[in-house]
């Protein structure tokens, strides 16, 4: 056996007993640092906060990473059901039967009865406040005629919306292996409900809500604790961790927040005031309302490049809507932009536009005019496809113009300089498509 070196007087075996240990207890330590800045399971845990204007991605981790929503689910089942209402298929006051199937799902429920029915509005509170299961497979049945083609109805909706990682199987969220979403997505989601629903997205902020006499808090704290909160939903199954999506306007600056895998509840929220919090530090309205000020106040209508069918100036809209379109989000921690829609009308009071800091790009590229929304929104697609290496990340502007009496989507992708906004008309002219590169008149600084 090797002889033990004493080193001073202690033995060396001792020596290195004792390193090891030291070395343990770092590692331990550092361990523990590390979990205490992690308000969640690694396993569970993603986060994404994006400015909704602008689009622009401020902090992400693991936002394309599978995620279970549980009752975040239920956002998809509201925003389904806001669409029939919207459409005519329903009113506020239809009744919404209740299932044997629906009255037996798991808690959190209101315990319905088979036989008893609920009015859409009612469903509407439950399923916002209570997270009511019950309520949200009844709400199923009544739309889809059974939960499963509902659950696909779901899914079909999310790739419209540009939710390409999401599949639903239910409309409560309840545990379900298939059933997974992404916090890009789920960002994606809320920005759709309150660009598409704006006169129902203020049931979000509902605090509680009374049912046969029993009042029901909502889960999510953050509309008491979080100063500008007015939405939207929270979750929980065990295999998901504590889930939240939040909407917070501050200096009219909007952020939404999106958390997968609390530990807790309070952990969670805590997490989600965290990184919010500092993403409006980071914001500087002052700035951004001295980029607008520089913002030209007309429209653009001389036209350098064109093609036979598009005339040669564009008229300026009589009357313009907004409505925002977000199909572009790509890799976690880089810049990123929404589709948004930005017009005459409101360049003086809102910082919508995206613009680069030395205001040097100035041409835009429109490549027509669509009596139908759903077509102007595949037409801008199809032209980033075309035209991927200019186009590929630039946000696709859609307004809504009157000419004559005829209502169109106008399509526009802006902030390009001239050899950008060509080099994108060459490309969609080489595959057949009409385009029209626009120069944009410049600020004075």
């Amino acid at each position: 056996m090797a002889a033990s070196h004493p080193i001073n007087g202690v033995p060396s075996k001792i020596i290195s007993v004792t390193a090891r240990n030291m070395i343990w207890l770092f590692v331990m330590a550092f361990i523990a640092l590390a979990g205490a800045s992690t308000p969640a399971n690694a396993a569970k845990y993603a986060a994404i906060v994006i400015e909704e204007d602008s689009g622009r991605v401020l902090f992400a981790r693991n936002a394309d990473s599978l995620r279970y929503p549980a009752s975040l689910t239920k956002i998809m089942t509201l925003y389904l059901l806001f669409e029939d209402i919207a459409a005519g298929r329903l009113t506020l006051k239809s009744r919404i039967p209740v299932s044997k199937v629906a009255a037996g799902r798991s808690p959190s429920k209101l315990y319905l009865k088979p036989g008893q029915s609920i009015s859409a509005e009612q469903a509407i509170y439950a399923l916002v406040t209570k997270s009511a299961n019950d309520v949200a497979t009844a709400v199923a049945e009544k739309l889809a005629g059974t939960e499963r083609a509902f659950a696909k109805r779901m899914t079909r909706k999310a790739r419209a919306l540009g939710m390409n990682r999401t599949t639903f199987r239910n409309a409560s969220g309840l545990p379900h292996s298939s059933q997974r979403s992404t916090a890009r997505d789920m960002a994606r989601l809320a920005i759709a409900m309150r660009r598409d629903f704006p006169q129902y997205f203020k049931y979000f902020s509902t605090k509680s809500f009374n049912w046969n006499g029993r009042k029901f808090g909502n889960h999510n704290k953050l509309l008491s604790q979080f100063d500008g909160t007015d939405g939207i939903k929270t979750g929980y199954i065990n295999a998901s961790g504590f889930n939240l999506v939040a909407t917070v306007t501050r200096n009219n600056v909007r952020l939404i927040g999106v958390v997968f895998g609390g530990k807790t509840s309070r952990s969670r929220d805590a997490h989600m005031m965290d990184i919010l919090e500092r993403q409006f530090k980071r914001i500087k309205p002052a700035q951004a309302r001295q980029q607008l000020a520089a913002l030209p106040t007309k429209l653009p209508t001389s036209a350098p490049t064109r093609v036979s069918d598009v005339p040669e100036t564009i008229p300026q809209p009589k009357q313009i809507t907004v409505k925002r379109l977000a199909d572009t989000m790509v890799a976690d921690d880089k810049p990123e932009f929404l589709d948004t829609v930005t017009t005459t009308a409101s360049l003086t009071t809102t910082a919508s536009l995206a613009i680069t800091p030395d205001d040097q790009a100035h041409w835009s590229v429109q490549i027509g005019n669509f009596a139908q929304r759903v077509n102007a929104h595949k037409a801008a697609i199809r032209a980033r496809r075309m035209a991927d290496t200019v186009l590929g990340m630039t946000p696709a502007n859609l307004t809504l113009v009157t000419r004559g009496e005829m209502p169109l989507w106008r399509v526009r992708f802006n902030d390009l300089d001239e050899g950008q906004a060509r080099s994108a008309c060459a490309a969609l002219f080489a595959e057949g498509s009409a385009c029209i590169a626009l120069r944009t008149p410049t600020s004075n600084g």
